[in-house]
């Protein structure tokens, strides 16, 4: 009998960087390093929920430490409220944070608030002090032509541009879509997409070419850079707290002061960026008045230990508008490494690059099927509506999960004895749960039993369409 050697994939690093964290955690659970990098590590993998309690135990140990004002502020701006992290990275600056660890953020979230002027003023001064051809310069750079586009700057917009396109830096393609379409040239915009697009997919995504020029320039920023879209009732119309900003607003704030002052960010399943919401490919509602769908992308989080965190009760969050439709980061992801064709209409446009003589592969249309359209009737009641659990764990063995299940039983029986395991999917593995409970408070309550008898967990709330799997008892 030959023995063969078995392969298996690592998972990408940000997940690899969580369980490093959380391993860590389990020996020192007040290790500020390892709760810092678990937060980011949560950040870069989509699950801000998580991000919100590492940080937050981390404001509990160093309220003025800036590293966590930046932990903070970058979940803040990831879940569209701009507002409420740009005096966050302020006060990590003033603090001593490092230019390079914050200003590329802090200018997209001073774009998102419609402060154009003052973005580019942050972008310059990150590119100063950055080093080039970085990921991060990158996409500070395109980060930087975008808002030159809405603020109407055609010639900074292409000249910022022009050295990644020259290198057939395909999302340098993408800012170049959004950023004519944000500037009108709706038909330029659209060639770009059907260069680099399936047919399939370039029809669906041209319509919300379309709606760039009707969005407010916060509207813009967001769509472009982070991939929300309004939805249809909230095109052109900025948010209350957008609305009433006024530059330079809680800038001079103590990350102490702020950390009291700041409620913890809501995170649901509108404005999350786990998967959640239709794939890429899914057949949106059409004609121009359609809410927008969402198209995101799919996650391969992999967790390679079940070691589990307990997140600690934030503060209530402030009320806050209905989030936002999420649209795809629409060409980030589908070529690994394309060369996209040229514009048909670029060597008409001053400073303009002609790429056409640049041959891409097209990804195999196959591949984006569409579902069937949707029906315009009343939404019904959700078979899987939004609940609230206790994590307990998280495996891609739903055998060791049982195994957890009866350990965790055993420690706890009153507490557990009345609930049924459950799992859902989380990337390639799966979480561990308890549940459901009727509130928040009863969550909380759960988990501070819990931990007196030596079994550490927080609370997770499923997003609303979302399946819950009972999982079977060993």
């Amino acid at each position: 009998m030959t023995s063969r050697p078995v392969t298996q994939a690592l998972p990408p690093e940000e997940v690899q960087r969580l369980n490093r964290a959380l391993l860590r955690l389990a020996k020192r659970p007040r290790s500020m390093d390892a709760l810092l990098d678990a937060g980011n590590a949560a950040v870069a993998v989509g699950d801000l929920d998580a991000a919100v309690g590492f940080f937050g135990r981390a404001r509990e140990l160093e309220p003025d430490n800036p590293k966590v004002a930046l932990g903070l502020a970058s979940v803040y701006l990831r879940s569209g409220r701009p507002v409420t992290a740009l005096p966050l990275f302020a006060a990590a600056g003033g603090a001593g944070a490092r230019p390079q660890a914050y200003l590329s953020d802090q200018a997209l979230a001073l774009d998102m608030v419609g402060d154009q002027a003052a973005a580019q003023v942050a972008y310059a001064r990150y590119l100063a002090v950055a080093k080039d051809d970085t990921p991060e310069s990158k996409e500070a750079r395109r980060r930087l032509a975008l808002s030159y586009a809405i603020s109407g700057n055609a010639a900074a917009f292409e000249t910022t541009l022009r050295p990644l396109v020259e290198r057939r830096d395909f999302p340098a393609f993408r800012a170049r879509a959004f950023g004519l379409a944000i500037m009108g040239e709706q038909s330029r915009a659209a060639a770009i997409v059907d260069a680099v697009m399936p047919r399939a997919l370039a029809t669906r995504i041209t319509p919300y070419l379309e709606f760039m020029p009707r969005l407010t320039k916060a509207q813009q920023a967001a769509a472009a850079n982070l991939g929300v879209f309004p939805r249809a009732a909230e095109i052109g119309r900025d948010t209350l707290e957008i609305a009433a900003y006024v530059p330079g607003d809680g800038m001079g704030q103590s990350t102490a002061t702020l950390a009291a002052a700041t409620p913890a960010p809501q995170v649901t399943a509108g404005n999350r960026l786990e998967p959640a919401g239709e794939q890429l490919g899914s057949a949106p509602e059409t004609g121009p008045e359609a809410a927008p769908t969402r198209v995101t992308r799919v996650a391969t989080a992999t967790p390679a230990v079940r070691v589990v965190e307990k997140q600690s009760a934030p503060p209530a969050p402030a009320p806050a508008s209905q989030p936002p439709a999420r649209v795809a980061d629409a060409f980030g992801d589908l070529l690994s490494d394309p060369a996209p064709t040229a514009d048909p209409q670029a060597s008409k446009a001053a400073g303009a690059v002609d790429l056409a003589a640049i041959e891409i592969p097209r990804e195999d249309s196959a591949k984006a099927k569409s579902k069937p359209e949707p029906k315009e009737s009343q939404p019904e009641k959700p078979a899987n509506p939004r609940r609230i659990w206790v994590q307990l764990a998280t495996g891609r063995d739903l055998k060791a999960l049982s195994f957890d299940w009866r350990r965790f039983s055993r420690k706890a029986p009153r507490l557990l004895g009345k609930f049924d395991p459950h799992t859902v999917p989380w990337g390639q593995a799966n979480r561990l749960l308890a549940g459901p409970v009727e509130s928040p408070d009863q969550a909380r309550d759960l988990v501070n039993a819990l931990k007196k008898r030596g079994i550490e967990t927080f609370s997770y709330t499923s997003p609303e369409g979302t399946q819950i799997q009972k999982l079977t008892r060993p």
